[in-house]
């Protein structure tokens, strides 16, 4: 089972990919991170965020690139600095976004992103110069939890994502969902992440003053926020999951399961920004998603344990979801598992 606190090694390892060659040098820097193990082969499944924080300050440092040697230009130290002071004089969060694909063109050589709006809509599409599969998975995933960390930071909540869709194949580590949201494909056609276009007309809350703080705790306060698997909003996501939808708490319930007034969980929520009803559907469309690739289970009775009481109505909301039926959407992944 996973720990509550931690990441997957698979980002460790991603961290030290220009270190393979060099395994003493990989003991030196796990060391100087504070690791009591000397060579990846000795990692176990997870390790704890702030070990990966340091790491991810102290190669860095080794190579005096903040874009951890994946770029042929790469990013030298303070790059990353100096794009959070643009950002924080944009008026909205759409706009940083665009400015930030904008500032890391001007370091990064091989990544290509561009954003896209599409109706209701906004689309981050990436490609990578990178042949090789494995340093595409790490170079794609770096890359977008920087700039939707950020996007988050700015707007002072979490922005959830619609849909992610990666040309490359599913990394090893198992935490897609809990970076990428419920709705993730791999091997897909093109590379793209998807927000509700509401969320970019909110306003950027960020100055100097909480930039610095923002720094000073990075990465930690990029990858965790990203991640935004810890709190209030994680101990919710969880009891949902681990019970039936008829027999979901209500808010009520849940403050005094968590020994709190109503107002502050309420507020904590807000905080981490969700509402109890932003959790709740978070959770329908993943356990939807789950039973419809996963499950022989029919749409009716999926539609059920999700808490629609006519078919009928599961099919609208899931059009609205993702664009498509649960029958199409399910075709597709059985065509999909089939060819891989």
């Amino acid at each position: 089972m996973k720990e509550k606190h931690s990441v997957s090694s698979y980002f460790i390892k991603a961290l030290l990919v220009r270190f393979l060659d060099r395994p003493q040098r990989i003991a030196e820097l796990l060391q100087a991170a504070g690791f009591a193990e000397r060579s990846l082969d000795e990692l176990g499944e997870r390790v704890a965020p702030k070990l990966l924080a340091q790491l991810w300050l102290t190669v860095i440092r080794e190579l005096g690139d903040e874009f951890f040697g994946f770029d042929s230009h790469g990013m030298p130290i303070g790059s990353f600095a100096l794009i959070c002071r643009g950002l924080i004089q944009a008026p909205t969060v759409g706009k940083a976004l665009g400015l930030s694909l904008e500032y890391f063109a001007l370091f990064l050589r091989d990544i290509d992103a561009q954003v896209q709006v599409r109706g209701k809509r906004v689309v981050v599409v990436m490609r990578t110069e990178t042949q090789d599969p494995y340093l595409q998975a790490v170079i794609t995933e770096t890359f977008l939890i920087l700039i939707v960390g950020l996007m988050c930071w700015l707007a002072g909540r979490r922005i959830p994502i619609s849909r992610a869709r990666f040309a490359h194949a599913r990394p090893p580590h198992g935490d897609e969902h809990l970076l990428w949201g419920a709705y993730v494909e791999f091997d897909a056609a093109v590379t793209e992440i998807e927000f509700e276009r509401e969320y970019l007309r909110l306003p950027v809350l960020q100055d100097r003053k909480s930039l610095y703080t923002f720094l000073r705790d990075a990465p930690q306060s990029v990858f965790i926020r990203f991640r935004n698997r810890e709190g209030f909003s994680a101990r919710v996501h969880q009891r949902l999951r681990a019970c039936g939808y008829d027999h979901w708490p209500t808010l009520e319930q849940l403050a005094l399961e968590f020994d709190i007034h109503l107002a502050s969980l309420r507020r904590a929520l807000q905080r981490e920004g969700f509402s109890y009803q932003e959790i709740k559907d978070e959770v329908r469309r993943a356990i939807a998603f789950e039973r419809l690739r996963s499950s022989t289970m029919s749409i009716a009775d999926i539609a059920q344990e999700v808490g629609f009481r006519e078919p009928s109505a599961f099919h609208r909301a899931f059009k609205q979801w993702t664009g498509e039926s649960p029958g199409s959407f399910r075709l597709r992944g059985s065509q999909g598992s089939a060819q891989s």
